[in-house]
């Protein structure tokens, strides 16, 4: 690792003050293919000697050394350069000139690196086009993405932020405001890639500043702890955006799912600015956006997939909507979107046929009512291997924290009307939930009451935890609760909390599983039982998705010790990327059986990655139980 100034300070640190600069080569001289290699703290980096573009790319956001996979695919399809490379006092600069041109010909790119920082300069040549600087990024390896907000011609607006999972970020920054970043990923593919334009006959010159960082809360106490170096360098996980889709998904290259808009927001409220005037916050409200305009995501009804929409869609959308306004100050994208947004919520008003205050779902959820094989027809709620169905237990919970901001977002346009429905609706759900849901042979809340009356409990830790986060349990029956689950899964012998925790801890019978297929790692067995399916998928599998509602309880409840066995745990196998990537068999590791076999599909689950809300509500002097507010945790 060489000795380093940052030059960049000396020239104000930005694209456009490089740009001003002598040129470098005539300070220092440069050799052909010298040394195309620069590493500092914060990366390590090798460049292609035959065409502008890295072949090799890692960072560390915190600036400590930390290697990393190679975020980059090679390609040469720009071939046909030479680099020519120069080094000073720590500085790298490596030219690309044309094989065809002279050795004075002017560069197509300049590459200039120093500490954090990389600054790639383009000059046009009408005899020798240069072409754009392209990263590929190998999903396979990192599970990259690219943060930002859509033009209407579909190109990324500078300034962006590149985010490697297990890595950290780089904010991506242009020397002119008409660029445009080409974004393009392919569908359950591992293939995406982000392209920088190089100068045109228009835009004689252009120059981009990339510095790296880790974007993450600044939560108090936490400072110089180690322990959590896996937050701050991962806290964007949850945030992948689809540029195919325009929206946030599950992934860079899969589904955008709504009824997990929620998590989304919930971690971009707490998130610092991105760059200069773009925040976490935008790119959901341009997700929300894209619903608002007539467009559709999983959850939404769907031929052949929700006949309405899941019980937590409305509430999910209505949250992040919420989230929007009251942290991104949106309230001029409230007045103009106010009557979309009451539309979801008097859908899923509506969907109470009966009355009693809680919301449905269209299928029974009835034992049986499964087909064999996989059914188009999907649950009431994300856990869409379940039977979920009628009143779902989870998709209430929401409801009551969604009526409650739509009751907010009302207040501040003042529709006093609409507010106190809302209100009135909230404490109408809150006070018949725990009745509906409570299961007194178990101690705990059971997951979902199907029409024909029956309650449905296979000791979920995600159900009860988030109607005790959410303040829907009063805290001494919490407690009795909590210990029942702790009890329960001491039984069972689930003790790898580094693999995050099961959603539920008991096998869910095959009458009540929707995917009876027994292929060994959707869930599904053939006993009537369902044990030769458990641990496997959502049937028992050990993820980090909705570990956060678990933890959030513990803590809430003061239960620290339990709640830190967990997390640290999973801090530390966030620090080992522990939570993505494949399996000798293909199989993923977002979901594992206990032993740690890999039984996962999606390579990369965003939801695995919302258990890090934990550490700033651990942090934080008062715990959030109300269902309204949960970025109040830094307060």
């Amino acid at each position: 690792m060489w000795q380093r100034r940052d030059f960049l300070k000396k020239a104000g640190g930005t694209a456009a003050a490089l740009m001003a600069r002598p040129s470098f080569a005539t300070e220092f001289p440069e050799k052909p293919n010298e040394n195309l290699q620069f590493a500092s703290g914060f990366m390590d980096v090798e460049l292609s000697s035959v065409a502008p573009e890295f072949s090799r790319f890692s960072i560390d956001g915190l600036g400590k050394s930390r290697p990393g996979a190679n975020i980059v695919d090679t390609s040469v399809a720009g071939a046909g350069y030479r680099a020519f490379s120069s080094l000073s006092d720590g500085a790298r600069r490596v030219a690309y000139r044309p094989v065809t041109a002279g050795g004075d010909a002017p560069a197509a790119w300049v590459f200039e690196f120093s500490g954090r920082r990389i600054v790639l300069t383009s000059e046009w040549s009408a005899d020798d086009p240069p072409p754009p600087v392209v990263f590929h990024f190998g999903l396979d390896q990192v599970h990259s993405t690219v943060l930002g907000v859509f033009r209407p011609d579909k190109l990324l607006a500078a300034p962006a932020l590149m985010h490697f999972p297990g890595q950290g970020s780089v904010r991506i920054s242009a020397s002119s405001p008409h660029v445009g970043l080409r974004y393009q990923s392919v569908h359950h593919k591992p293939v995406a890639l982000l392209s920088l334009p190089a100068a045109t006959a228009e835009l004689k010159r252009v120059a981009y500043t990339l510095e790296v960082m880790a974007v993450h809360p600044d939560v108090p106490g936490i400072a110089g702890d180690s322990r959590f170096d896996a937050f701050r360098r991962n806290w964007l996980n949850t945030l992948q955006l689809n540029p195919s889709l325009l929206a946030l998904a599950n992934n860079t290259s899969s589904t955008s799912c709504a009824f997990c808009y929620y998590e989304y927001a919930d971690i971009a409220a707490l998130t610092p600015p991105l760059a200069e005037n773009l925040t976490a916050l935008d790119i959901v409200r341009q997700t929300l956006d894209s619903i608002l305009a007539g467009g559709t995501a999983y959850g939404l009804p769907a031929p052949g997939n929700f006949p309405t929409a899941s019980a937590d869609t409305y509430p999910s959308m209505l949250i992040a909507a919420a989230c929007c306004v009251r942290e991104g100050r949106s309230d001029g994208w409230l007045t103009a979107n106010y009557d979309g947004i009451r539309g979801w919520a008097e859908s899923m008003l509506a969907t109470d046929d009966d009355g009693d205050g809680l919301i449905k779902y269209s299928v029974s959820g009835n034992s049986g009512i499964w087909p064999d094989g996989f059914p188009k027809v999907r649950p009431a709620n994300w856990w869409d291997t379940i039977g979920f169905g009628h009143e779902d237990a989870y998709g209430n919970a929401l409801a009551y924290r969604a009526l409650r901001d739509m009751a907010m977002l009302a207040h501040k346009l003042g529709k006093t009307g609409d507010a106190a429905r809302y209100q009135h609706a909230a404490e109408k759900l809150r006070s018949v939930y725990c009745q509906r849901f409570y299961d007194p042979p178990t101690g705990v809340l059971g997951g979902w009451r199907s029409a024909d009356g029956q309650l449905h409990d296979y000791y979920f830790l995600w159900v009860n935890g988030i109607a005790i986060h959410y303040g829907l349990v009063a805290r001494p029956q919490a407690s009795e609760i909590i210990d029942k689950l702790m009890t329960k899964m001491k039984e069972v012998g689930y003790d790898k909390f580094s693999m995050g925790l099961p959603g539920n801890l008991i096998t869910v019978a095959l009458k009540d599983y929707v995917h009876k297929v027994a292929d060994g790692h959707t869930g599904g067995g053939v006993l009537p039982d369902n044990s030769d399916g458990f641990q496997n998928y959502e049937n028992g599998g050990a993820t980090g998705c909705f570990a956060f509602f678990m933890l959030a309880a513990l803590y809430d409840l003061a239960r620290n010790a339990e709640a830190d066995r967990i997390l640290f745990a999973m801090l530390g196998e966030y620090g080992r990327c522990g939570f993505e990537g494949r399996g000798a068999r293909g199989k993923s590791n977002d979901w594992r059986r206990w032993d740690g076999t890999p039984v996962g599909y999606e390579g990369y689950l965003s939801d695995n990655y919302y258990a890090l809300l934990a550490v700033p509500l651990r942090q934080s002097k008062k715990r959030w139980q109300s269902g309204f507010r949960p970025e109040t945790a830094l307060t």
